[in-house]
């Protein structure tokens, strides 16, 4: 199946009318306020019978309050037609059981180095995140295990005096950046470059350390 991406996706989730879902690179989220954890270990076991009879299965992560869903179809390298199948499916079963979604609630951190020598330092931070300096990708540090924020090298030119800038990328849904945003400027925040927005904009706090508010919005 062919993977949706960026704007691709985000009308996917809209034709679909899929309103508990965000779209994130790393596939498609929700949250749903369970309220306890037995209403919750219920809609684990609906949605667990569910991705047995589709033959697809998301990833469930229950806590006390609310179950988060993952979607993506990791042979394809995204969100493809069966994810979105299933997304219904587990809105519709979180529906009968009386739980509803937080669109608002779904994020996604990672972690941005500048540098001019990826190659040089790339197995350094595999090794110091995941304890295994093999576990880069290109241009990522990728925790096969997910238990860490990927973290990913932003090509910059060389200096004669060594230095490192991180920055986060905060990934939110389309419908939610403005709302981040006002959260951020009313915090003592000004936006450092908005002219890629709504795909990104970055912000600044008052020591100008910066963070990028991302969405899948015109990429």
């Amino acid at each position: 199946m062919t993977a949706l991406h960026g704007a691709e996706l985000l009308a996917a989730i809209t034709e679909k009318g899929l309103a508990d879902w965000q779209g994130f690179p790393v596939g498609l989220r929700a949250r749903f306020g369970t309220g306890d954890f037995a209403t919750g270990l219920a809609l684990v076991d609906a949605i667990g019978a569910a991705a047995e009879r589709e033959n697809h299965h998301p990833d469930l992560a229950l806590s006390y309050p609310h179950l988060d869903v993952t979607l993506v179809s990791h042979d394809a390298g995204g969100v493809t037609a069966r994810d979105l199948a299933m997304a219904r499916i587990v809105s519709e079963l979180a529906a009968e059981a009386g739980v509803r979604a937080d669109p608002a609630a779904p994020t996604v951190l990672e972690l941005a180095l500048d540098t001019a020598r990826r190659d040089d330092i790339a197995p350094f931070w595999a090794a110091v995140v995941t304890g295994d300096a093999g576990n880069v990708d290109g241009d990522d540090v990728a925790d096969p295990a997910g238990r860490v924020p990927l973290l990913w090298f932003q090509g910059t030119d060389a200096h004669d005096v060594p230095r490192q800038r991180f920055h986060l990328d905060v990934w939110v849904g389309p419908d939610q950046a403005e709302a981040r945003i006002a959260a951020a400027l009313a915090a003592g925040g000004v936006v450092d470059d908005d002219s890629e927005a709504p795909s990104f904009t970055v912000l600044a706090d008052a020591e100008g350390n910066k963070a990028c508010i991302c969405t899948i919005a015109d990429r």
